[in-house]
């Protein structure tokens, strides 16, 4: 059965499609799209109960993520990245989530997580600065997650590294105007960042490499809902490879009603054409293939964590590397799809063009960079552990 959200936004799809040209327009989500995701509450889905959320499943998170994808991918992908954080959030010093979620449960958090600002230990806390890149919905978020290296007495990164996640009010940071000017994702406005001597308190920090495991984290939050014990590194890029993978759908969608009626210049009907209804074939099956892996590999390690039984590198490795997969296998066919459209396929007016821009732009996030991330489950899988880089990301 599908989750109420899940329910309220295929309600409002044909509401979602329609602010899809205002969004990508605009260069952020649109008025009407933000309301519309309020009110189905898909940014609410993986946060805590006390504070008004759902602690939902993170397989019906990302159904949700991928039913706003669809209709609008630029909604969809601001859902998956900043659906996310509710989620740590809950893993956060209480004082920090009634700060954020104690007079409006429905406000919205940004980040980026890339460790592109430097925390100097101070009395209490640390002073932040930095600029970070590809904040995504920003402009609709009042707090927001940043990635940072603590510095060592010399100012510079201490060694070994120690990363943080630190959280910041609207008031401590400045969005830069105009640094989100892309070819695809274009309403996300996935802008820059900059914080210029900011102080943090201890209780808006904390440490990335505990997250990343997900038990510690839990366990120190007082936080017993399964959703909270699973391993950042399977949260963040769920959300994100959801969205891919709803742009892919919508594609799918897209191409099926242009094809339809749709006569080449030769006078044959795309119909009546084997060649091009294999590929299509091909493709949606390709694209269903990768919904499914997606959601059976966190529903794999959902179901581990629930059981009691620890979740191991090698568990994590598996499932990022289909992760990974998952986006590339439903790109490659929204490529094929695209490619049998016709030449009216790249006019501005017909959707099939922006979905296509928009899937090879979510491919180039570094959660689905393959190389490392093969390489490392592939040493797993031989009984050999990973060292070094190699576990980044995992």
């Amino acid at each position: 059965m599908a989750h109420e959200v899940v329910r309220r936004i295929e309600e409002v799809s044909a509401l979602l499609a329609a602010t899809a040209p205002e969004t990508e327009g605009l260069g952020r989500l649109s008025d009407k799209s933000v309301e519309l995701i309020r009110e189905a509450g898909v940014m609410r889905l993986l946060q805590p109960r006390d504070f008004g959320g759902y602690a939902a499943h993170p397989a019906d998170f990302a159904e949700a993520v991928m039913a706003v994808a669809r209709n609008c991918g630029s909604t969809g992908w601001v859902c998956g990245v900043g659906g996310v954080h509710p989620w740590e959030m809950a893993l956060m010093d209480r004082r920090l989530q009634a700060e954020v979620w104690g007079d409006d449960p429905d406000t919205w958090i940004a980040s980026p997580y890339a460790p592109q600002g430097i925390a100097t230990p101070v009395d209490g806390g640390y002073v932040l600065k930095g600029r970070w890149n590809f904040s995504s919905g920003t402009d609709h978020c009042d707090w927001i997650f940043l990635g940072a290296l603590v510095a060592g007495p010399d100012g510079t990164p201490q060694q070994p590294l120690k990363g943080l996640h630190v959280v910041l009010p609207r008031s401590d940071y400045t969005i830069v105007p105009d640094s989100w000017d892309v070819i695809g994702l274009c309403g996300t406005g996935s802008k820059d960042i900059v914080v210029d001597g900011a102080f943090v308190p201890d209780y808006r920090t904390i440490d990335s490499a505990e997250v990343a495991e997900g038990e510690k984290a839990a366990e120190r939050a007082g936080r017993s809902d399964t959703v909270y014990r699973l391993p950042f590194w399977a949260m963040f890029p769920l959300g994100i490879t959801a969205a891919v993978i709803g742009i892919a759908e919508g594609a799918l969608a897209a191409h099926l009603d242009y094809q339809r009626e749709r006569v080449t210049a030769m006078g044959t009907k795309i119909k009546d054409d084997p060649y091009v209804l294999s590929a299509i074939g091909e493709a949606a099956a390709e694209i269903g293939a990768s919904r499914t892996q997606l959601l059976d590999g966190i529903s794999r390690l959902y179901d581990k964590a629930d059981g009691g039984q620890p979740i191991t590198f090698e568990d994590r490795a598996v499932v990022r590397r289909n992760q990974t997969r998952c986006a590339w296998r439903a790109v490659a066919a929204v490529d094929e799809i695209f490619a049998r459209s016709g030449g009216n396929a790249v006019r501005r007016h017909n959707v099939m063009q922006r979905f296509w821009r928009d899937a090879h732009v979510g491919l180039q996030h570094a959660i689905h960079t393959p190389g490392s991330i093969y390489h490392t489950a592939a040493l797993t899988s031989m009984g050999i552990e990973p060292e070094g880089g190699l576990r980044a990301l995992i």
